[in-house]
C-alpha cells in the first residue's frame, strides 16, 4: 500500500519545477508587488478626497465677519429710565405679621370695590349688564317686600301663643304677607325681564327674574353691592 502511494504522488516535470522555483517567484522584486496596496482600497481614498473638497468650499463661502460695529437706534437711556420701565416681580412677605397686613389691605380694597359695583370685584352671579340692570331698577323704587321681616317676626311671636284665635289670625296675616311678596317679586321680575331684553338683545337673561325677587326682598341699607341710583331716580 505503500508503495502505491508512494507512486501515486505526482512529481515535479522538469528542473524548473520544486523548491528552486518557489524561491525565485519570492525574490525581493516581487515582494514589493505581493506587499502593494490593492486596487480596490483606491475608492476609499478618494472618497477621503472627495469629501475634504466640499468642506473647503463650505469654509470659502462663509462670509467673512466684518469687524465694523453697526451704529445704535437710539441713545442709551438713562439708569432711571430703565430702572421705571423694568417691571418688578411679586416680593412675598417675609413674616406672618407682614402677610396678614397685606391680606387685611387687599381684603379692604376688594370690599370698597363690591360696595361700588366695580366687575372685578363682584361674585359671578353679580357680574354682567343684566344683573346691573335688575339691581338699579330694584334700587329705584320702593316695595313692600323688604319690610316683610319687621312684619313677620312679631307674627311668629304669636303663633306660639296658645289662644286660637289669636293664632288664626297670625296664620292669615302670615299668608296675606307671602301672597304679597310672591306678587311683587312676580311684576318686578317680568318687568326687568322685558327691559333686558329690549336693551340686551343678545345677552344672557338665565335667572335675572330670581335675582330680582331676592333683591327686592333684601332691606336697601343691607344690599350688596350698594345700591347706586336714588329712588324714584332713572334706571340707566
Amino acid at each position: 500500500m505503500a508503495a502505491a502511494a508512494r507512486r501515486r504522488i505526482p512529481r515535479p516535470a522538469g528542473p524548473g519545477c520544486g523548491l528552486g522555483a518557489t524561491f525565485r517567484a519570492l525574490r525581493p522584486g516581487r515582494l514589493a508587488d505581493v506587499f502593494r496596496r490593492r486596487s480596490s482600497d483606491a475608492p476609499g481614498v478618494l472618497d477621503a478626497d472627495q469629501t475634504s473638497e466640499p468642506a473647503a468650499e463650505a469654509d470659502e463661502a462663509q462670509p467673512v465677519r466684518s469687524s465694523l460695529t453697526p451704529k445704535k437706534a437710539g441713545p442709551t437711556p438713562k439708569r432711571s429710565e430703565a430702572q421705571a420701565g423694568r417691571r418688578t416681580p411679586y416680593q412675598a412677605p417675609t413674616d406672618r405679621k407682614s402677610a396678614a397686613q397685606r391680606d387685611r389691605a387687599d381684603r379692604a380694597r376688594k370690599a370698597q370695590a363690591l360696595q361700588r359695583g366695580e366687575q372685578w370685584a363682584l361674585p359671578p352671579k353679580d357680574r354682567g349688564p343684566v344683573r346691573g340692570l335688575a339691581r338699579d331698577y330694584v334700587d329705584s323704587r320702593r316695595g313692600l317686600s323688604e319690610y316683610y321681616l319687621f312684619a313677620a317676626l312679631p307674627l311668629l311671636v304669636l303663633l306660639f301663643l296658645r289662644v286660637p284665635d289669636v293664632q288664626l289670625i297670625a296664620d292669615a296675616l302670615i299668608l296675606v304677607i307671602l301672597a304679597v311678596v310672591i306678587g311683587e317679586g312676580y311684576y318686578i321680575g317680568r318687568k326687568v325681564d322685558k327691559m333686558a331684553a329690549e336693551r340686551y338683545p343678545g345677552v344672557s337673561r338665565r335667572g335675572v327674574k330670581i335675582y330680582a325677587f331676592v333683591r327686592n326682598t333684601q332691606l336697601r341699607r343691607l344690599r350688596m353691592p350698594k345700591p347706586r341710583v336714588a329712588r324714584g331716580g332713572p334706571v340707566g
